[in-house]
């Protein structure tokens, strides 16, 4: 699918915008305290402090300024509005308050009062007002001086394709699906393929158009198979000689929500995320239904780690929605990134038994349980992940490769083996896969030429990983390669300074090579880095307690290992 939007575009709307203001430090409790909510984007604390604070200083610009943004990263629209009319009074320059008030203009259907505010003083931006202008005409009827406007917008560099995405779907709102199509379809379907959303548009359009059969082959065109449930849907019904109505845009209004979310989703990889979120939450205040802009909002709410809210707005999505699982999906992984890991696993598990269906929440049900370290219960999920993926396909390395992981912490080595090998068969030149099964087979003492092999095709690929050039390292004070070892392991320490398991296989190969003192200074580094609440980590304090008092080479003694031997001295 083409990109969103041309960079040329971006820098279109991203030179109308302002920054999140910098307060200076007054010396107010709640000045101080709303100014650091703000930077950690908590917007309900920074809400609360900061109205508190403008009613002690009703003047001051910055605080007028940062309660409409805390308000509108909330979604309080309406609230915004009092705020952001003071703003606009008093002749401030606010993009913020300007959003809010031109979409309570819209929101009441005050199209007239909308047109009437002057872009220069009063606008968003030239790309938003443009298209806003647009949809507003077409709020009052006017539809010839709506495509004029759609027109004398895609002339302005770099915002073509949002031109033309919306003239389209103007037309196909008012039933002109014969236009709408022709847009969608020029310049081999570059509008058509502008978005998710322009793709789905344009399948709707053309089973208006009683092209069901071109319909079938353009998604089919665009998204692989078994995409996601909203795909599978319109497909399904397609197929099945429905007719699709019309539901991307069905009025003005929903056209200026479109115009937010549009905009908010072309900034969405350029522009921070605090500032994306005030176009995701004007969409969705424009047009409650827009699930799009209901999981760009939730989704940039997680990326600022304000997971209660994102909680929050994932819960909007109504079970009705095709997008439910996706909704769900997004709603667990934030309960497990912030350590609520239990309702997380409950989210999933009802959600695999309304969708079994359903590959991906098997997927996500099972790296749940795999972190949660219930590895059986993780296999179980794996298995029905892939007997409901396709066979062989090449994305599927890393469901067999994390079973294998699965299989390997219950001791089922054989399956681990077979998973990791078949990983591999999927996707040769896997760095992951290679270095975890050969380092592995190092620590079983079996296939240590393979295994080298393995590991060293793995760091090839990934020099700077850590983890892999101590592998690299370790598998050759295996092979009894000790003076080969050391320069590897010394560079997986430099990568990785704290961690106690690589800075304890170094100590072992300096004890191998003769450096006995920095050997013990290694292990009591390890030591030093090892969290006692991690009974289950690989570096044992007691063993390594135990070659810092007597020595690795009594250590293996008494373990019954084999000493150590230095390759080929016979």
């Amino acid at each position: 699918m083409v990109s969103l939007v041309r960079r040329a575009a971006l820098a279109v709307i991203l030179s109308s915008s302002i920054a999140l203001p910098a307060v200076s430090d007054t010396g107010s409790g709640s000045y101080l305290a709303g100014r650091q909510a703000i930077y950690q984007s908590d917007y309900p604390a920074a809400e609360r402090y900061y109205a508190r604070a403008l009613q002690a200083d009703p003047e001051n610009p910055k605080l007028l300024e940062n309660v409409v943004v805390a308000r509108l990263a909330l979604g309080e629209i309406e609230r915004a509005l009092t705020v952001a009319d003071v703003i606009e009074k008093k002749e401030l320059p606010s993009q913020a308050a300007r959003m809010v008030i031109s979409a309570n203009l819209v929101a009441d259907g005050k199209m007239d009062e909308f047109l009437a505010r002057d872009p220069e003083t009063q606008g968003v931006g030239p790309l938003v007002d443009g298209l806003m202008i647009a949809w507003a005409y077409i709020g009052q009827g006017a539809m010839t001086k709506a495509m004029e406007q759609f027109d004398d917008v895609a002339t302005q560099e770099g915002l073509r394709e949002f031109a033309q995405y919306h003239k389209a779907m103007a037309l196909a709102s008012v039933g002109d699906f014969e236009s709408a199509e022709a847009i969608f379809a020029a310049d081999d379907d570059l509008v058509g393929r502008f978005s998710r959303r322009a793709v789905l548009a344009r399948a709707e359009v053309l089973s208006q158009l009683d092209r069901n059969d071109d319909a079938l082959q353009f998604l089919n065109n665009v998204f692989a198979a078994g995409s996601d449930p909203t795909i599978e849907g319109y497909t399904d019904r397609l197929s099945d000689g429905e007719t699709l109505p019309f539901t991307h845009v069905r009025s003005a209004r929903d056209g200026m929500a479109e115009v937010f979310f549009s905009v908010g989703a072309a900034l969405s990889t350029e522009a921070a995320q605090d500032y994306v979120l005030l176009y995701a939450r004007i969409a969705t205040f424009l047009r409650p239904d827009h699930i799009d802009a209901i999981l760009l909002s939730a989704e940039l709410l997680d990326g600022l780690e304000q997971y209660d809210l994102a909680v929050d707005v994932y819960r909007q999505v109504p079970p009705g929605s095709s997008d439910y699982h996706a909704a769900e999906l997004g709603r667990a992984e934030v309960l497990s990134r912030s350590d609520r890991k239990d309702a997380a696993a409950e989210v999933l598990q009802n959600l695999a038994a309304q969708s079994p269906d359903l590959p991906g929440v098997h997927v996500a049900l099972a790296d749940l349980r795999r972190q949660q370290e219930d590895y059986a219960a993780a296999v179980t999920s794996y298995d029905k992940a892939i007997d409901l993926t396709e066979a062989g396909a090449g994305s599927n390395w890393f469901l067999h490769y994390a079973r294998g992981i699965s299989h390997e912490r219950l001791k089922n080595w054989d399956q681990a083996e077979a998973d990791f090998r078949r990983a591999l068969e999927l996707n040769p030149d896997q760095p992951q896969v290679l270095n975890y099964l050969g380092y592995s087979l190092v620590e079983r003492q079996e296939k240590l030429d393979e295994a080298l092999n393995m590991i060293e095709r793995a760091a090839s690929a990934r020099p700077d990983s850590g983890y892999i050039v101590d592998s690299l390292g370790w598998v050759l004070f295996r092979l009894g390669r000790y003076d080969e070892a050391v320069e590897h392991m010394e560079r997986a320490v430099e990568l990785m300074p704290v961690d106690p398991v690589v800075n304890d296989h170094l100590g072992d190969v300096y004890w191998a090579v003769g450096r006995a003192r920095e050997a013990e200074f290694q292990w009591k580094r390890a030591l030093s880095f090892i969290d006692p609440e991690d009974v289950d980590g690989e570096a044992d304090p007691d063993r390594i307690r135990r070659k810092i008092e007597i020595g690795l080479d009594v250590v293996l003694q008494e373990e019954g290992a084999e000493p150590l031997k230095v390759a080929n001295d016979g």
